[in-house]
């Protein structure tokens, strides 16, 4: 039987688990392990006689090697999905490198005392995987992940080069609360509140935070306020992409969450610098993490769309040609489906999907690769299928 691996338990993984267990022919047995086994206990007795994926749980420490390696030795995963926190990315890697394991994952290695976020330490992984004759495939969420898999389809189907693109993430999803991160808030808040960065002509533009900005009216979701941001798929198709002079990445905010991020920025309470408290060393980001609403609670709260894609401008036989592939994901259908709000399903479902085609043979080649550099069609194809259908313009309106 097919045995699948899969480490966290948080909302992303939630949902992958759920569309593993609708997928069973392909997902036969998976285990969920996470620190907390009791979360993966709750989630495997909810699924349970509603599939014919046989669920296993664990306990584990995603930062313990040895741990990881003595739970693969024992389970025998096929693949392992990696859906706990970036900092743990090169320890599970370790583990499945030692034990003789695929390896997926969502979002790009960081270290946990900087912010920074690039695909440098995986990337020297490459001939790591390539002479154990395994396969990992980084970023598989949607973005990174989804955009790099629109990316590869455009060139392969619409263009004969790419010169610029627009990554164009919008939530138009409202929770009520007066602030809230629908992701991880570590990591969102790390991400946000960093320089922004774009690649123009072979290197990097860096921009102050939240420095550039632009309204743009999105399909089913209307006008809003974007943002540049850096964002780690810039880096790997700006090598990937052929042709390729521009790559930018915005996200849109409201106006109460960029208050409230700067008097919390101000106050320090967003720094990732130790300091002492009552004798103890603390982070204050990690401490606003613990009190700030847990992302995975959001989602029987939160009305509204979400509207993710890239626009590409570029070249098809010798014509100037636009063109914009996006999906639209309505955070309540999604509630009633898996039990959670749109963001962590555009992220999870991919997941599921990067993993069943390299289950299936269709993603699978020795070393270290990012998704646009595989065949993007069965997994445009799956999108389809599998709760993320994709949206073609081919007359878009241009960010300027």
């Amino acid at each position: 039987m097919r045995k699948t691996l899969i480490i966290g338990c948080g909302g992303v993984a939630s949902v992958t688990i759920h569309k593993c267990c609708q997928n069973s022919e392909i997902f036969e047995e998976i285990m969920i392990a996470s620190r907390t086994k009791s979360k993966c206990d709750k989630l495997k007795a909810k699924l349970e006689g509603t599939t014919k994926t046989i669920i296993h749980t664990a306990q584990v420490d995603a930062d313990n090697v040895k741990e990881l390696v003595a739970l693969m030795k024992d389970f025998q995963p096929e693949v392992v999905l990696n859906l706990a926190l970036p900092y743990q990315d090169l320890k599970i890697m370790d583990a499945c490198l030692e034990v003789g394991c695929h390896y997926i994952d969502t979002a790009n290695y960081e270290p946990e005392d900087t912010a920074k976020f690039e695909y440098s330490w995986q990337w020297a992984y490459r001939e790591k995987f390539e002479q154990a004759g395994l396969t990992a495939i980084l970023g598989c969420g949607f973005d990174p992940g989804v955009t790099g898999v629109f990316s590869a389809y455009a060139l392969k189907h619409e263009f004969d080069e790419i010169n610029y693109i627009d990554i164009l993430d919008c939530n138009g999803g409202d929770h009520g609360y007066p602030f809230a991160t629908n992701f991880n808030p570590e990591i969102n808040i790390r991400e946000v509140s960093a320089n922004g960065s774009y690649w123009e002509n072979g290197h990097w533009v860096e921009t102050k935070p939240m420095e550039i900005k632009r309204e743009y009216d999105f399909a089913q979701v209307g006008k809003k306020d974007m943002y540049l941001l850096h964002h780690e798929e810039l880096e790997s198709l700006g090598l990937n992409i052929p042709g390729i002079k521009r790559i930018r990445f915005f996200m849109t905010f409201g106006e109460s969450y960029l208050t409230h991020l700067k008097c919390l920025e101000n106050v320090g309470m967003t720094s990732i610098e130790p300091i002492e408290y009552e004798g103890k060393q603390i982070i204050p980001l990690q401490f606003l993490k613990a009190v700030l609403p847990d992302p995975a609670s959001l989602g029987p709260r939160t009305i509204g769309k979400t509207n993710i894609g890239c626009i590409f401008q570029g070249k098809k036989d010798g014509q100037d040609k636009t063109y914009y592939l996006y999906n639209v994901c309505d955070h309540q259908e999604c509630y009633k489906e898996v039990g959670s709000q749109a963001v962590s399903y555009t992220t999870g479902v991919p997941a599921m999907i990067g993993t069943m085609l390299l289950l299936q043979g269709k993603w699978k080649k020795p070393g270290v690769y990012n998704v646009e550099e595989f065949n993007p069609d069965p997994f445009m194809e799956a999108l389809n299928k599998w709760g993320l259908p994709w949206i073609e313009d081919h007359n878009p309106v241009l960010v300027d």
